[in-house]
């Protein structure tokens, strides 16, 4: 089947993952970072304090993750959409309200869990398990839904910030988390793959086996995996988190940086395309082990950059990385591990990844108070990637060898 017929074949489908994607924005650090300034001038915060408060309420909406994500093995996406999306709507009503410095931390957590945690794993789940020959081309058109509430979300809050104040935006923004479920009630009246049907015929991982989440713990692919599941939500959320203090570091105007950022989308959404075509043709192993290496240059090059020019440069690699994210992790899961426990098995990895997001806003506005500038963070970051890329690829050296034939 073509593109043109697929895209005809499971347009329903197709447009409910790149809804459920889209509306994680509410809850992702591209969106809630357009509010640090007024955050941290209404409670009298500093970046590390607000970096703290951050980590603490991403980290506790993580180890929840472990829990909630596993939903998804027992529940249909319909039905679980219809409690996560007013989760999230009550979570932005929280932060209109928000009182103080204390309760932010809750309202952190409701935010990351039900925005960046739930909706984005409701998105990655149901595409991982309604598409298997097609499961690459399938998560590169969902996760379209990131790119387009990347690229416009933040330019028309940032906009209407200078006409609203901040926590009635918050108040749009509960609003407009609402308004996509009874488009997705529609859209999913009959789910490609009911739980009846996921549970008959997943298809299988390494050793043609359904690994269950007890034995992914105990695999050592798991533990390799997991710098590299860390990385890209830590220190690329900390770049968008800490991007105030860096462009003015770097002595950029902070609109001519941000305006930057449709260079860093557009690159990433080739990417993510790209990489969706490479996962069905030729799998996940081979791009696993190089999926770093886009983060470590991308990071060198922000470093070493003194014009806006060489800037654009460097998100435009950071993009490659980015848009590999948005498809490779999720199918990665699903071709060593199976379908059948998908949901358990993402879940824990989603925890891991925004315990990540939790870990890279705390470390680097510690680090800016103790006096190591964003910038001089960068190159110990491009390490870590480096680090990262060496364990993935000694953890499927080995593992790639089970894997069944087709894969």
């Amino acid at each position: 089947m073509g593109l043109i017929g697929f895209l005809r074949g499971n347009a329903p489908f197709l447009l409910a993952g790149v809804l459920l994607s889209f509306t994680s924005s509410y809850g992702q650090t591209f969106f809630i970072s357009i509010f640090a300034g007024e955050i941290m001038e209404t409670f009298s915060l500093t970046d590390g304090q607000w970096g703290l408060i951050y980590t603490i309420g991403t980290t506790i909406s993580a180890v929840t993750m472990v829990w909630a994500g596993a939903l998804t093995d027992k529940f249909r996406v319909r039905a679980l959409a219809n409690v996560v999306g007013p989760g999230l709507a009550l979570a932005c009503l929280a932060m209109a309200a928000v009182p103080g410095p204390v309760v932010l931390i809750f309202v952190i957590f409701a935010l990351r869990l039900f925005g960046q945690g739930l909706f984005s794993h409701l998105s990655i789940v149901a595409m991982a398990r309604w598409f298997v020959g097609r499961r690459g081309t399938a998560l590169s058109i969902s996760s379209m839904g990131f790119a387009v509430g990347q690229a416009l979300l933040p330019v028309g809050f940032a906009a209407a910030l200078g006409f609203v104040g901040w926590r009635w935006l918050w108040v749009v923004a509960a609003g407009m988390a609402l308004a996509v479920l009874p488009l997705l009630a529609v859209l999913l009246r009959a789910e490609r793959t009911p739980q009846s049907v996921a549970n008959a015929t997943p298809s299988a991982g390494m050793d043609s086996h359904h690994w269950t989440r007890a034995e992914v713990l105990r695999h050592p692919l798991f533990w390799f995996s997991i710098p590299l599941l860390l990385g890209p939500p830590a220190w690329g959320t900390a770049l968008f988190f800490q991007q105030v203090h860096f462009a003015g570091e770097k002595g950029w105007e902070l609109v001519d940086y941000v305006a930057l950022m449709p260079v860093f989308t557009a690159v990433s959404i080739a990417s993510t395309f790209v990489t969706g075509a490479l996962i069905d043709r030729i799998g996940t192993a081979r791009l696993m082990m190089l999926y770093m290496l886009p983060f470590a240059l991308g990071f060198l090059v922000l470093w070493q950059a003194e014009s806006l020019l060489l800037a654009a440069v460097g998100l435009a690699i950071f993009g490659i990385g980015t848009g590999a994210q948005a498809t490779l992790p999720g199918s990665y899961w699903a071709e060593f591990f199976g379908t059948l426990h998908i949901g358990s098995i993402k879940a824990m990895a989603g925890a891991i990844m925004v315990f990540g997001s939790a870990i890279g806003p705390g470390v680097s506005g510690w680090l800016i108070d103790a006096g190591l500038d964003f910038e001089d963070q960068l190159p110990w970051i491009a390490g870590y990637f480096c680090f990262a890329a060496a364990s993935i690829t000694i953890g499927i050296a080995a593992a790639r060898q089970r894997l069944p034939r087709a894969a």
